[in-house]
C-alpha cells in the first residue's frame, strides 16, 4: 500500500516540526500546513520547505488522506470533527479534549465517520513500557499494588517553554494536563480506569508565566486509587532539572523500577535488584498512523479515557 499522503492542521504545538520531519523520514508525503495564524504557519511551512495552504477549507479539499493535528488542546473539538466530518483520518496530540462532554462529541464524530484515528502516546510502546506491561499480565510480579509513574522538565525554571502552554484557556491548564498526560495514559494501560482521584498543584515559578497573578501548576501530583485497594502517583511539573522520567511497579511478588536508563526487577530468589532484558520498542504512534497499522493503545477510546483521567483529576484538587 501506498505511503499516505499527509496535511498539517495547526503549527501550535511545539511538536509540530518534529512531526513534520518525522513523517517525511517515514517515506510520507506532506502536501501542506494550514494555520490560522498566517506567521505561524508560514514559519513552520518554510522551514520544513513545504507549501502553505490558503485556508483551512483549502486543506479539508486537498487530496491529503490524513491530518496531523497540532493545534491546540481547546481547537481539538471544532478541528477533529470538521476532519472527521470530511473523512480525514486523524493523528492528533494528547489530550484529546478538555471536557469529557468534547471528548465524547470527538469520539462520535470519529466513529460515525469511521476514519482511522491515534493519538500520540509514544511512551507505550517503549521497549521498557513494553517489558513492564508483559510482566504484570504474566503475573510475574503478583498482585499489582501501587504504581509510581515521573516526569518531568526544566520548562519553567529553565525558561524555555512557550507562552502559550501556561494558557488555561488553551490547553485546559498547565503541567498535569500537557506532560502529565504520559503518565496518566501509562498508567490506565497498566491498570485500567480509576475510582479515586486525589491531585495536589503548586506553582513555583509564576515570574515566567503570562498571567503571574493567575498561574498554571508547574508542579504536580496525582493520587489515583481503585477498588482492589491499589494506588498510583501520577507526578509531573515544569521545575525540574533536564528531563526526569521513572517508572515503579510493586505487586505481592516483585518489583519493578525503570529509571530512564535501567530496568530492573527483583529477583524471585535473592530479593535483590538485577536488570532484566527488553523487549523491542514498536513503532511510534505517528509511525503505525503513516504504515496504516495501528495497534492496540492509541485509538479513539483510549483518547476519551485520557481526557476522563485529567477531568478527575482537576476536579479533585485539594
Amino acid at each position: 500500500m501506498a505511503k499516505r499522503k499527509l496535511a498539517l492542521w495547526g503549527c501550535w504545538h511545539v511538536h509540530a516540526e518534529k512531526y513534520l520531519t518525522a513523517a517525511a523520514e517515514a517515506g510520507a508525503t506532506v502536501v501542506g500546513v494550514w494555520d490560522e495564524d498566517p506567521a505561524r504557519r508560514d514559519k513552520i511551512a518554510a522551514l520544513c520547505s513545504l507549501p502553505a495552504f490558503s485556508s483551512e477549507a483549502e486543506l479539508l479539499s486537498s487530496d491529503a488522506d490524513g491530518v496531523i493535528v497540532c493545534t491546540a488542546t481547546a481547537d481539538h473539538p471544532r478541528v477533529l470533527t470538521k476532519l472527521a466530518e470530511a473523512g480525514k483520518d486523524v493523528f492528533t496530540e494528547k489530550v484529546l479534549a478538555t471536557t469529557d462532554e468534547d471528548a465524547e462529541k470527538i469520539a462520535a464524530a470519529v466513529k460515525k465517520s469511521g476514519v482511522a484515528f491515534v493519538i500520540s502516546f509514544p511512551y507505550l510502546y517503549r521497549s521498557w513500557m513494553r517489558t513492564a506491561l508483559a510482566l504484570v499480565e504474566e503475573g510475574k510480579l503478583g498482585r499489582v499494588t501501587s504504581v509510581r509513574f515521573k516526569n518531568c522538565h526544566s520548562g519553567s525554571s529553565g525558561r524555555w517553554l512557550p507562552p502559550a502552554f501556561y494558557s488555561t484557556e488553551e490547553c485546559g491548564g498547565g503541567a498535569m494536563m500537557d506532560l502529565g498526560a504520559h503518565g496518566m495514559y501509562l498508567i490506565a494501560a497498566l491498570l485500567g480506569m480509576p475510582d479515586g482521584f486525589r491531585s495536589t498543584f503548586t506553582c513555583a515559578y509564576p515570574e515566567v508565566q503570562p498571567d503571574p497573578a493567575h498561574p498554571v501548576e508547574d508542579n504536580a501530583v496525582t493520587v489515583m486509587t481503585w477498588k482492589n485497594g491499589c494506588i498510583a502517583s501520577n507526578e509531573t511539573g515544569f521545575v525540574t532539572a533536564g528531563f526526569l522520567k521513572s517508572l515503579e511497579i510493586s505487586g505481592t511478588e516483585g518489583t519493578l523500577i525503570w529509571n530512564d536508563t535501567v530496568l530492573t526487577m527483583t529477583d524471585p530468589k535473592t530479593g535483590k535488584f538485577v536488570e532484566i532484558p527488553r523487549l523491542p520498542s514498536e513503532p511510534t504512534p505517528l509511525d503505525q498512523f503513516i504504515d496504516r497499522n495501528v495497534l492496540p493503545g492509541c485509538g479513539i477510546d483510549d483518547a476519551v479515557r485520557l481526557t476522563k483521567m485529567m477531568t478527575g483529576a482537576y476536579a479533585n484538587r485539594g
